[in-house]
This record gives C-alpha cells, structure tokens and sequence, in this order.
C-alpha cells in the first residue's frame, strides 16, 4: 500500500506531467491545422477561378452534405437514448440541408447565401450569417462540457442576441461588426473555461480515462478556433477560391466531431443514476468533508479515520482496482457516502484524484508482478494489474516512476542479481 506522501507526489507530479503534456501535444497539432489552413489559403490563389468554380468548389458541398447525412444516419441508428448523439445527429441534419440548398442557389441560379461578391461583400450580414450558423459547432463542445445544461430555450436565448445585433446593424446606422465578431468569441473562451473542470471531473470519477479524455474535446475547440479564423479572413478579404480553405475545414470538424462521439465514452451517462443519490437526505454528508453544509448534524472526530481504514482495508483485501472498469461510485460498497462526498474525502484525506489514488495501486501491484513472476509478459502484467490495455499501463507506469516497465523490471533484476 503506497503511504499518504507518496500519493500526495505522484498525484501532484502526474497532473503536472498531464498539462505540459496535452500542451504540447495539442500545441503542436494546432501548429500543424494553421500551417495547412496558411498553405490552403496560398494555393487557393492559383487555382483557377473556372476549375474552382466547375469542379471543387462543388465537389466539396457535396462532400460535405454526404458527411453530415452519411453521420446522421449513423447517429440516429447508434444514439442509445444518449443526449449527445441525438443533437449532434440533428446538427449534421441542419448542416446538411443548408450545404444542399447553397449548392442548389449558387450552382443552379448563381446566387451566393448572402449576395457576396468581391464588389460587393455584404461583411457584416456574412459575419452575423456565418455566426449564427457557427452556433451548431458549439452543441458538440457544449453537450460534452456541460451535460444537460443546453436546452432549447437556452440555444435559442444564446443565439438571439447575435441575431438581433445583425438586425440593428442592418437597419440603423451602426456598425455592429466588432460587437457581432467578439460575440461568439466570448463564447468560445468560456467553453475554453470547462475543459479543466472537465478533466478534473473524469479523474475523479474513474480510473481509466483512455476513452474519455478532454484532448478530443481541445482538439474539436482548435478546429473550430481556426475554422472561425478562416471564415473572418474569407469575409474581409474575399477571393473565391479561398472558399476551398473553409470548406474542407468545415468537412474536417463535422467528421472529426461524428468520429469522437460515437467511439468515446459518454462518461455522464454512465454515472446519470447515481446523481439521484446526491439529492438523499443530509446522513450521508459528514460535515468534515463539507464545512458549507450546515444542514449536516455534528458527527465524532473519528469518522473520517474510520472511512479511511474501511476503505484502506477494502482495498487491501479485496483488490477492486483489479477491474479496468472500477468506478468512484463504487466505493460506496464500504462507505455510506454520495459521489460527491466520495470525491472530496479521497482529494481531502490523499491529495489526489480517484483516478490518481487507483492507478498508484495498479502500479505497486504490476511491481509486485515483476518481481514474483520475471517471465511474465508486459501485457499479463498490465492485464492482471487492472490496466486496461498495454499501452495505457506503460504510459502511466512511464509517468509515474520515469521508466518504462521493461526497463524496471531489468533494474530489478540487476540489483537482485547484485545483492
């Protein structure tokens, strides 16, 4: 059983590792969508405005419209009762319907959605047009962040604002465009706000988060960044063939959003039962856990020691985190405690995530492995240690002890053969 100071610095020490890991990683794949937006934009000028116009600029509406009817389709057939899924397969609908009836307008009675031309780009009217069509690329974000918060009249109150800047700048004498671009942007950053809470709120849910991590969700946030980047750049300095930037862009974000919500875990669902739990009454909320909670009745001194040793016990003997798919709810076996409460006792009396305080079990015990059992393989070790897959265990162990489990195993070895 790893003692309390070596949790406290594995976990404070992992998370650190996690963040400038995802920086980079992230940093480098924003890096790389920018150099292909730029080097998009600077080809699109030597592509001829005739060829543009006749076979790719239509090629890649109707790409598009088959990519959101196509994931629709498959959304609808696969959505499992999941929110998600159902808005996002309505997403791909509205997407679809609007790509078709642009091709059907400009290709068929050559007018453009809002009349743009280089002589005469109509900016404002492109930019509140583009925005609030933006809109639907924020449920994917939205629904994943922040579950259940986004209802119909809240889309509705979120969007109205855009569309009634676009009306006054319309109609009066005003220019708006400042006010109409920053709106979305607002909105953007304050998505940008949930990631950590989100990551956050999975590590101290589970311990394998493989399958839903945030990186999906940063990646589907840089896309859209730069998306929208694309779009202001389009509506300021408008050439044609530039179009060809945003649209493959668009049919890159609508492909990689079906892509994560179909295969990724849908981690509140999974836990939507036991949020019930949390509304019982105040006995299952020791104030030591909860200083705000005043409706909780004094409890003894002890009782966050005696949750402590039960837990510790439990851990011991029966070895829960042996299972890949074991669950901070599933604590409630031994202690008579919400998940809410659950989380905060194991951050208040270990220092560290659930996610955190599993895995450094995990760990000790695949070090227990290689030590009793030299021939076993890396995937037996990883498979009877509770990881769910090789990789996952090599990446943690990595992280956690600075070497990889073959390497471990070697130095063990060696100080054995030593000794």
């Amino acid at each position: 059983m790893a003692d309390d100071k070596t949790l406290q610095t594995h976990g404070g020490r992992s998370s650190r590792v996690k963040v400038k890991e995802y920086i980079a990683s992230d940093g480098v794949f924003g890096l790389v969508l920018l150099a292909l937006m730029v080097l998009s934009f600077w080809l699109g000028t030597y592509i001829p405005e005739d060829i543009f116009e006749s076979f790719i600029n239509p090629f890649e509406y109707s790409a598009t419209a088959c990519i959101c009817f196509f994931g629709c389709w498959v959304m609808v057939r696969h959505h499992e009762g999941i929110l998600i899924r159902k808005s996002w397969a309505a997403v791909l609908f509205i997407w679809g319907l609007i790509d078709v009836t642009l091709l059907i307008l400009r290709f068929g009675f050559q007018i453009t959605a809002v009349g743009a031309t280089p002589a005469n780009p109509l900016y404002n009217a492109t930019v509140t047009i583009g925005n609030i069509l933006a809109w639907l690329l924020f449920i994917y974000p939205t629904q994943t962040l922040r579950p259940g918060w986004l209802t119909w009249r809240r889309a509705v109150l979120l969007v109205a604002p855009i569309a009634l800047l676009g009306v006054v700048d319309y109609y009066v004498d005003a220019n708006l465009l400042v006010v109409i671009m920053l709106y979305p942007m607002i909105i953007f950053l304050m998505l940008c706000r949930h990631v950590r809470s989100y990551r956050q709120w999975c590590e101290d849910n589970f311990s394998s988060i493989e399958h839903i991590d945030v990186q999906g969700v940063v990646r589907y946030l840089t896309i859209l960044a730069l998306l929208g980047l694309a779009f202001y750049f389009i509506c300021f300095w408008y050439i044609p063939n530039r179009m060809f930037t945003q649209q493959w862009m668009l049919l890159l974000i609508l492909a990689y959003g079906t892509e994560q919500i179909l295969f990724r875990q849908d981690p509140w669902a999974q836990l939507l039962p036991e949020d019930s739990i949390e509304s019982a009454g105040s006995e299952n909320c020791p104030p030591q856990l909860n200083e705000s909670a005043s409706a909780c009745q004094p409890a003894e001194e002890s009782t966050t020691a005696a949750y402590r040793r039960t837990l510790e016990q439990w851990m011991e003997s029966a070895k829960p985190y042996l299972n890949p798919d074991f669950q901070l709810v599933d604590l409630r076996a031994v202690l008579p405690l919400n998940r809410t409460y659950l989380s905060r006792f194991i951050r208040d009396e270990y220092g560290c995530t659930f996610y955190q305080f599993v895995n450094t079990r995990r760990i000790d015990e695949a070090k227990r492995l290689m030590q009793e059992h030299p021939t076993m393989t890396i995937e037996q070790v990883a498979t009877r240690s509770g990881f769910s897959s090789r990789s996952v265990f090599s990446r943690i162990f990595t992280k956690e002890t600075g070497c990889s489990p073959r390497e471990w195993s070697a130095q063990f070895d060696s100080e054995k053969r030593t000794v």
